[in-house]
């Protein structure tokens, strides 16, 4: 990548795909771009922030908090310092956050507090009768009206043992996704 190195801004939410979120990461960093990782409390009971802060050199959040040695808060600077934010893997309960403007943690603040210009790619992951339920349903396509775009979610086995559709898509494809839309 030339000049001034792009920024991603990297949730990982409670699902089992979380410690594929570390490969997503390792890749878009070997690509230069600067990842900013956001682990939800759910998420990191998955994969630590340390596994990601080895790979990006970054450091890796989970609460929220003051910049060090300054005054704007966390979520506003990931926020704003962000040219794409990436969601992956993204829960129902996530999906259904920002869908309803609902900011309990840092992710979802980090999320509504973006510019408006900058896109969000969502990659769900989750058992296939919660990907097919109406309230999910819904507040996909609230998030879709509102520009959010998705790759996801594929089919096969999931963690619960059910095949069908939930799992993460190839983390290859959702790089190349990210790499598109930046």
């Amino acid at each position: 990548m030339k000049g001034k190195a792009k920024r991603i801004l990297l949730g990982v939410t409670g699902s089992i795909s979380a410690y594929r979120a570390v490969d997503l990461a390792s890749l878009l960093t070997k690509e230069g771009v600067e990842v900013d990782v956001i682990l939800t409390k759910e998420g990191s009971r998955f994969i630590t922030p340390l596994a990601f802060s080895c790979l990006t050199k970054r450091p890796a959040y989970v609460e929220d908090g003051l910049e060090e040695g300054g005054f704007r808060p966390t979520h506003i600077g990931l926020a704003d310092d962000a040219d794409l934010a990436l969601v992956a893997p993204a829960t129902a309960h996530h999906i259904g956050l920002l869908a309803q403007g609902l900011s309990p943690d840092l992710l979802s603040s980090a999320l509504l507090a973006l510019p408006e210009k900058t896109p969000i790619l969502f990659a769900p992951a989750m058992n296939g009768k919660m990907w097919r339920h109406p309230a999910v349903a819904a507040n996909v396509k609230t998030l879709t009206q509102r520009g959010v775009r998705w790759i996801g979610p594929d089919k096969g086995l999931l963690a619960c043992g059910y095949e069908g559709i939930g799992r993460l898509w190839p983390v290859n494809e959702i790089f190349k996704a990210a790499m598109a839309l930046l």
